[in-house]
């Protein structure tokens, strides 16, 4: 009897104790403390923070900080400095950073800073004046008889976002290096007219503005054409200088003992130059060194007349020295990036975030090339991290690439509007924006940073974050297109400047979402070939893949494919492959495997690829629109309501066309054969598992829901998601409800946790 009794008062012990539990307790009170922010497990809501001046008075920080708390879901924000002859070296810098995290982390609010050796231009001047960048121009004149030839050469004033902090990347200095004279045709340059003639020209005048140059009359030979190759040094560190990587991991270290969640490095590689030029070449002295031993001693300022105009019978040269100048490029600021990430890593931490982008002119042209030799694929980030209108085709790939459930892209328009659309479109191929503030080409905000605030935006994002909750893979993307990234880069090549665009474009337009990918990943061992056959890229399995121009590719990338020969995937090839990445024959297409068709243009690959797809089974999503902003090439893009699938089987319905804070959802969908039933508000998204059990829903505004048994019925519309946990048991999150939890919800689990909402933010 004793013990019976004692049993009931240990029963009833941890009935009360667990009845008054955190989670039960929460379950059943206002949103009244509810945080705004997402939990640590959550993919986060990102917001950039520009730092322009103001934030460098007394408190300068607090208002801005202030305002997101209240008016705004980020709960990471990416703080850049844009702030004039304002270096991160400096100590008052680092002071009011340090306040600012400080107070950022009393607010709940994560920090990252912005520690780019570009915004300590002036600070790497001072110690190592000899270690800055040059850009090499080759001019070309007429070569006279009679007379002499006098020309002048023009240094370039370069900028770009970072140089509001200090100044543009201005020329420092000018000097002559080279003068060569010829004949040539075009085929390039006659090699037995070529000769040296530096020692018999006359500097006029240097300076960091110009050189002026005089070439004496042709009174002996009959060539007919000089080229003056002059350098000018800008005010930037050499990529190729070699206290580069210790010069950055100085910077970091300074910054030890900050309270942020991490640092940040954008569009990082040479100056911005967006001229299409072949006559202007990055150089320094470290880079021709560099340049000598990758190629066994070849001296890179006669290399890059070679790359510029072509000398006849060394076709095969030009493109080998093409290719090298190229990849050392590649691999050379791919390396600054990684150095960077470790650096970040082992100084905050292994949960340090390493923010944000690596693209610079939002598309993969001969712009990037110059710029970093495109290497978005190799520059390390925990997250898929884009910008602007980078193609979402590279967005889903760089997902793929980094493990990443969702991929964010640092957006910018200068209209709410052009917001208001993209936060759907994003979500609507598995991504989030990370909020720049609005940028006024047309019309002036008088505090743009606060702009996004207003209206409904930030309600629209607050329901497409509960994805996040839920969104473990990345979009399903069952085509690969595969680029020849060595032939893409090559002006010598037959496909310059083509890395697929328009075969991506017309399949996304199709409803059938496609990776772009450089075959450098191939190289790179990223690229792999699972047990059962399939070519994957991380989590993503391809039903089929496109070999597009592989001229000048190595070995591994045809024994690549021939280890998926006898694999599910589908293999095509378009472009021929007759030469090595030296330029040397190399049978190429026979080195591949029978199985990969080839085909002559996008044309006629579309109606193989499309059956492909087809008798896989796999069936289109929401059809991508041809889309165009501002100056930059179009691309496909979303529309703003459509569904799509994640790699793990979520579907994700959004609506957003009419209204900024989502429209009506109410349908009727199969989800791997199981009709789901949707009554919401924007955002609605489902997983089940093979049994046609819920896995996991997301949505806004949801008044019901039904898949199989499960059934909610509401009787006011909320904001919620539920999903199964770790243990098999489901758990929810609420948002923006300020009453009990209804008893429709507490019947699937008592296991609630709450969200609140921002305020929209008004002058």
């Amino acid at each position: 009897m004793i013990n019976h009794l004692m049993k009931y008062q240990v029963f009833i012990i941890v009935l009360c104790c667990w009845m008054l539990s955190p989670t039960t307790v929460l379950s059943q009170q206002t949103d009244e403390g509810a945080s705004i922010r997402l939990p640590d497990h959550v993919m986060p809501v990102l917001g950039c923070w520009f730092w322009r001046g103001g934030e460098f008075d007394d408190n300068g920080y607090k208002d801005f900080i202030d305002k997101t708390t209240i008016h705004s879901p980020y709960d990471v924000l990416v703080q850049s400095t844009r702030a004039f002859e304002k270096e991160v070296t400096d100590d008052e810098v680092y002071n009011q950073l340090k306040q600012a995290a400080e107070y950022a982390r009393q607010k709940g609010i994560k920090m990252t800073v912005d520690l780019d050796i570009r915004l300590a231009r002036r600070a790497f001047q001072a110690k190592y004046p000899d270690e800055l960048q040059e850009m090499l121009i080759l001019h070309e004149v007429p070569f006279s008889v009679n007379d002499h030839v006098e020309t002048v050469v023009y240094s370039q004033d370069l900028i770009d976002h970072y140089t509001g902090n200090t100044t543009n990347y201005i020329p420092l200095s000018g000097s002559p290096l080279r003068v060569y004279s010829y004949n040539r045709s075009a085929n390039g340059i006659d090699p037995n007219s070529l000769s040296d003639i530096t020692g018999n020209c006359i500097v006029l005048s240097a300076s960091k503005d110009s050189i002026r140059l005089r070439i004496p009359a042709n009174h002996i030979s009959n060539q007919t054409y000089a080229c003056a190759m002059v350098s000018f040094t800008h005010l930037a560190a050499d990529v190729f200088a070699p206290h580069f990587i210790s010069f950055q991991r100085e910077i970091i270290h300074r910054y030890a003992d900050l309270p942020v969640d991490g640092i940040s490095k954008d569009e990082w590689g040479f100056p911005p130059c967006f001229k299409s030029t072949i006559n202007e070449f990055w150089y320094s002295k470290h880079h021709a060194k560099a340049y000598a031993k990758r190629t066994g001693g070849r001296d890179l300022l006669k290399d890059c007349l070679l790359m510029y105009l072509g000398i006849e019978g060394q076709e095969k040269e030009r493109v080998m020295a093409i290719n090298h100048f190229r990849q050392m490029s590649l691999l050379r600021n791919g390396a600054i990036e990684n150095d960077f990430y470790r650096t970040a890593k082992e100084v905050f931490g292994p949960d340090a975030l390493v923010l944000v982008h690596p693209t610079w002119y939002p598309y993969p042209d001969f712009r990037e090339y110059k710029k970093n030799g495109l290497d978005w694929w190799i520059a390390t980030r925990d997250w898929a991290q884009t910008d602007e209108l980078t193609p979402f085709a590279v967005r889903t790939s760089l997902a793929k690439k980094w493990g990443s459930p969702v991929w964010y892209n640092m957006y910018y328009a200068d209209n709410l509007a052009d917001y208001e659309r993209s936060v759907w479109t994003h979500a609507l191929a598995g991504g989030r924006i990370n909020y720049h503030p609005v940028y006024p080409n047309r019309g002036i905000y008088e505090d743009r940073d606060l702009e996004l605030l207003k209206g409904d935006l930030m309600r629209a994002e607050s329901r497409v974050r509960l994805l996040n909750y839920i969104s473990k893979t990345p979009l399903d993307c069952p085509v690969a297109v595969i680029f020849g990234h060595t032939c893409t880069m090559n002006w010598a090549g037959p496909a310059y400047d083509d890395v697929g665009m328009e075969l991506v474009d017309s399949l996304w337009q199709l409803g059938f979402p496609a990776d772009l990918i450089p075959s450098s990943e191939i190289q790179h061992n990223q690229l792999d070939i699972d047990e059962d056959g399939w070519i994957r890229y991380g989590q993503q399995k391809y039903a089929a893949v496109v070999l597009y121009h592989p001229e000048f590719e190595e070995p591994p990338t045809a024994e690549f494919f021939s280890r998926a020969a006898d694999g599910p995937t589908q293999m095509f090839r378009i472009g021929n492959w007759t030469q090595d990445f030296n330029g040397q024959d190399f049978d190429g297409n026979g080195s591949l495997p029978g199985s990969m068709m080839a085909l002559d243009d996008i044309p006629s690959l579309m109606p193989e690829l499309l059956e492909t797809l087809k008798n896989q089974g796999i069936v289109p999503q929401t059809p991508a629109t041809v889309f165009r902003e501002s100056n930059f090439p179009s691309s496909s893009s979303p529309p703003a309501s459509g569904f799509c699938r994640l790699i793990d089987g979520t579907v994700i319905q959004v609506a957003g066309t009419k209204n900024v804070s989502g429209d009506m959802i109410q349908s009727t969908k199969e989800v791997d054969g199981h009709p789901v039933t949707f009554d919401a508000i924007g955002v609605a998204a489902v997983r089940l598992n093979k049994e046609g059990a819920l896995e996991a829903l997301a949505a806004g505004g949801l008044k019901s829901f039904k898949a199989g048994n499960f059934e909610i019925q509401l009787d006011d519309r909320m904001d919620i998601a539920i999903w199964l946990n770790e243990n098999g048991k489901y758990e929810g999150v609420i948002q923006g409800w300020e009453g009990e939890v209804p008893s429709q919800l507490l019947e699937l689990t008592m296991d609630w946790s709450r969200l609140a909402l921002p305020v929209p933010y008004q002058d």
